[in-house]
């Protein structure tokens, strides 16, 4: 099975710029980007070297010679890998001294042939004759020789057609969205069949609001601001500064219009079955349907490039990887039916992904007049902007920053980005903030965005309390209880020091009580808490982030748990009673899986984190700057995994995950396309 490409890269594929003509302005440029694929090695390899000092609840102060062993090791593989990409790119020089090398023997072939055999047979004429093999034996090991390489091409031949036919197939069996698709819904299938859904605390939470704005909205008094009463807005929490006098229990904490979408459906199967359970159920159902869509949609772009039919599809390895990969990775088997946001987003992230490559490749710096999108390409790319917005509150901050490179990389298609970016962020983000200002609903508690200082100066006053001075504990006193911060400090997870969860939390961040000019101190008071403890600061920020990009570390939360949580397994009402023991086992498979030393790193986000990076760096050193506007978005999504509440939290990974096979392919190909220019340059 090979993998086939087009031989047209001004339209399909990101071809480098010539370099500039001042020799020290090249170099200096050369020198900037290896510096990046440098830097980005040596965090990957930091965040490796430390894995075992926070496996072990330790510091950087226990940094040994084994913890440097493990940081060069793995800096050195990282940029390796990079060094191989780049050379396998096509690099003008290697390509250089391959036509030199074949060209001295093409020459040393026409004209030294005689000499060769002369030289052959002086060197047979110095051989003993005692030590030269008889007739005899010469004839035996030549029909020795014969044999094996009748066989060795035979084999050679079979596997090869084998391997073409197969290919062959595969390639018929996917040219097409709806044969994609139904491979795809075949073979998830048995997810909602048998595992129904999968689902954790935050769909509970939604229904719980839901619940309780329609019984306002029904004319049923309930309490609001008080200290003794605790309605849905006190388990995240939201501080009641933020709170509008006039009460109202629908928040922005898991995306608004989610939360209406869930409740909804979730009060109507109550209305007609007495359980929520039910429309649970159709929701892991509806959600495998939009997923099957949204990557067959996708896969239907990379593999087939429909929008030009002289390029050359991909072959059938390719494709048989990447639908290998979503058929049987636990990652994407699990987020068909795992009802929370971070899913959702991924499935039309990976639909939007593909957009941007039909843009890409449709792009020509030839043409002044770019090929514009088919109509329904443009409607896929208004939708999955706006299921983007609604499914995740960082999309906008992607969207708006993916607006400013476009109109700068492709400005004549000004048009096509302001519809289908700049208008729905506007209509939807922006409407979700007038409802917020308006009193409508209750936006999120900013104290969500500070899980980095929030672990820091937790960790400090777990580890150190006597280095917090008294100015910042003053400072800090209105916002935070130091000694229940101390004590809810976990290094994997911030949600315990910002109280969030059940009514039975530690109370450390005082949102019942926090006003606006109290939060006007805080980061004052971080910051010299961070300054006088460099150590243990640093530490709070890697520990809580560093296995997004250590391929060892396990998951803290992986896809499983939606599988087989006491939400579904024990606080359902009745989903818990199907297949109970199926999904138990079903969930301790992945796991296991998991675990298997490398074989498991396939099953884990971090996996994928890791090689798309390291694909950008390559991508960087390579200068394939419209190819790195489209991949930009991953970028972004790796920040949003260091600012996020907890480490190494799967599902924060999985938009990353689902589109590696489609960037390492979209790889595959401008290097293939490189290297031919690199060629044909060589040979006129």
């Amino acid at each position: 099975m090979t993998i086939t490409t087009s031989m047209q890269p001004e339209a399909a594929v990101s071809i480098p710029r010539p370099l500039p003509k001042h020799p020290h302005l090249a170099r200096v440029a050369a020198a900037s980007r290896w510096t990046l694929a440098i830097l980005a090695c040596l965090w990957m390899g930091l965040c490796t070297a430390v894995g075992p000092l926070y496996w072990q609840e330790g510091s950087l102060a226990d940094w040994s010679w084994l913890n440097t062993a493990y940081f060069l090791l793995s800096t050195a593989i990282y940029f390796g890998l990079i060094v191989a990409l780049v050379r396998y790119a096509g690099h003008t020089k290697s390509a250089s001294r391959r036509k030199q090398t074949a060209d001295s023997k093409r020459t040393s072939g026409k004209t030294g042939g005689a000499d060769d055999t002369s030289t052959a047979a002086q060197l047979h004429a110095q051989v003993p004759v005692s030590v030269q093999p008889t007739k005899q034996q010469a004839t035996h090991t030549s029909r020795v020789r014969e044999r094996l390489l009748f066989v060795w091409t035979v084999i050679r031949r079979g596997l090869r057609i084998a391997f073409t036919t197969a290919g062959r197939w595969i390639t018929r069996a996917t040219n097409r969205t709806w044969k994609i698709a139904l491979i795809l819904f075949i073979g998830w299938l048995w997810a909602p069949t048998t595992l129904l859904a999968a689902f954790g605390a935050d769909i509970r939470s939604q229904i719980r609001e839901f619940s309780w704005a329609w019984n306002q909205w029904t004319g049923l008094e309930q309490p609001y601001i008080g200290f003794f009463s605790f309605v849905p807005m006190d388990i995240y929490p939201t501080a009641h500064y933020l709170w509008p006098d006039n009460p109202t229990y629908l928040t922005d904490q898991h995306n608004v219009v989610l939360t209406v979408y869930y409740g909804a459906t979730a009060a109507f199967s109550r209305y007609l079955t007495g359980s929520n359970d039910a429309g649970i159920v159709v929701l892991a159902a509806t959600q495998m349907l939009f997923a099957v869509f949204c990557c067959a949609a996708a896969a239907n772009r990379f593999l087939n490039l429909p929008w030009n039919t002289s390029q050359s599809p991909a072959g059938g390895l390719a494709r048989f990887l990447i639908l290998l990969f979503f058929l049987i990775c636990p990652l994407a088997v699990f987020s068909t039916i795992s009802i929370t946001k971070s899913p959702l987003f991924a499935f039309a992230f990976v639909w939007w992904f593909s957009i941007w490559y039909e843009l890409r490749c449709t792009w020509s710096k030839a043409t002044h007049a770019p090929k514009r999108l088919p109509r329904h390409s443009m409607i896929a790319f208004i939708l999955s902007t706006c299921v983007m917005l609604i499914a995740a509150k960082y999309a906008w901050y992607i969207i708006a920053l993916q607006i400013v490179l476009a109109l700068i990389a492709d400005r004549r298609r000004w048009g096509t980005y302001v519809v289908a970016l700049l208008i729905p962020t506007v209509l939807i983000h922006g409407g979700i903030v007038y409802a917020i200002n308006s009193g409508a609903i209750i936006g999120g508690d900013p104290i969500e965005s500070r899980g980095v200082q929030l672990q820091m100066i937790a960790r400090v006053a777990a580890r150190n309390p006597d280095g917090i001075s008294q100015e910042a504990r003053d400072a800090l006193e209105p916002v935070f209880n130091l000694d229940q911060m101390a004590d809810a400090y976990f290094q994997q997870d911030a949600d315990p020091v910002k109280s969030s969860g059940i009514q039975s939390k530690k109370v450390s961040y005082k949102w019942r009580s926090v006003t606006p000019e109290d939060m006007e101190n805080f980061n004052k008071a971080w910051i010299e808490i961070v300054k006088d403890n460099p150590v243990i600061a640093i530490d709070a920020l890697l520990a809580k982030c560093f296995g997004y990009f250590n391929v060892t570390d396990h998951p803290y939360v992986a896809m499983d748990y939606y599988v087989n949580s006491d939400y579904v397994q024990k606080n359902s009402t009745w989903i818990k009673s199907y297949n109970h023991e199926w999904r138990e086992k079903v969930a301790q498979f992945a796991d296991d899986w998991g675990h298997i030393p490398v074989l498991g790193w396939f099953t884990h986000g971090n996996f994928y984190v890791v090689l798309t990076l390291i694909i950008g760096a390559a991508e960087v050193i390579r200068r394939r700057w419209l190819t790195l506007v489209t991949h930009m978005p991953l970028l972004l999504l790796m920040g949003v995994m260091i600012t996020a509440p907890a480490n190494n939290f799967e599902r924060h990974m999985l938009p990353v995950a689902f589109v590696f096979g489609f960037v390492a392919l979209t790889f595959w190909r401008e290097s293939k396309a490189e290297r031919a220019q690199s060629a044909a340059r060589l040979e006129a």
